[in-house]
């Protein structure tokens, strides 16, 4: 294609695709040195309190079901809610996550969290490690459908203005310079365990696998219930899911379950 240009284009061509993949390098450079350095994992035999974190628009509904679930089942469970209407800058939200994390610990005395992160709440959960320390703090942090890599909708929506796309959604397109940069090198910083669950039949999340984590214990709900059909919305109260996040919150090895928990 480029020896159909002029010299002086393609000159002015290959000048701007330089000047892109610099940019990008810069960002990933740049997010990569806030993280924190020195991480100090915690024990996994004793389990602290959970944290459930909620997705894009800050809505606590499904989650309060499951805290409700976590709580019957013996953990403590607090659904944090977020700053502003939970379409902002996942970064603040992320903050609001450190210190409701610095909040439990203080009134349990507990020596880590675990952290359910819903949707674009797990993307918040992972900035939470990877940027504020909470690599040092989570014993555990499972992503629940969550836009790991984006999702398409927000890719699309992101054409049509900041009304129709906050910042967080610009945030969840599948090429945003902040998802770039979280997935650059490692996906799952040291620290924490990590699980990544997801559902096939996501139209949120599009596609659903962009639920997958690199180096974590990584499943779609239909993996171990093939029959199971449940949306976006209702994965944190399906009984099914519920009954996985608590056997991958507990303190054996997350492993992907059989299909008695279904």
């Amino acid at each position: 294609m480029l020896d159909r240009l002029s010299p002086a284009r393609r000159r002015f061509v290959l000048a701007i695709a330089t000047l892109v993949l610099v940019a990008a390098v810069v960002i990933v450079v740049a997010v990569v040195a806030t993280r924190p350095d020195d991480v100090d994992p915690v024990a996994q035999d004793s389990p602290g309190p959970v944290l459930l974190v909620p997705g894009y628009g800050g809505s606590t509904a499904a989650l309060d079901v499951l805290a409700d679930a976590l709580r019957a089942d013996g953990r403590d469970a607090t659904v944090v809610r977020l700053a502003g209407d939970g379409t902002g800058d996942l970064r603040d939200q992320a903050a609001v996550l450190d210190d409701a994390a610095t909040a439990e610990l203080e009134r349990t005395g507990a020596d880590s969290v675990d952290v359910v992160g819903y949707s674009a709440g797990g993307i918040v959960a992972r900035l939470w490690v990877a940027e504020l320390g909470g690599a040092s703090v989570a014993r555990r942090v499972l992503t629940l459908a969550s836009p790991n890599h984006g999702t398409d909708l927000a890719s699309l929506a992101t054409g049509l203005g900041a009304t129709a796309c906050p910042e967080a959604c610009e945030q969840l397109a599948t090429d945003s310079d902040l998802l770039a940069g979280l997935n650059a090198g490692d996906e799952t910083p040291a620290g924490p365990v990590w699980v990544a669950l997801w559902t096939e039949d996501d139209k949120t999340v599009v596609p659903p696998d962009s639920g997958a984590l690199d180096g974590a214990t990584a499943f779609a709900v239909q993996t171990p219930c093939p029959d199971l059909v449940v949306g976006h919305a209702d994965v944190p109260r399906t009984p099914a899911v519920i009954a996985i996040v608590e056997a991958e919150l507990g303190t054996d090895e997350p492993s992907v379950p059989d299909g008695s928990i279904c």
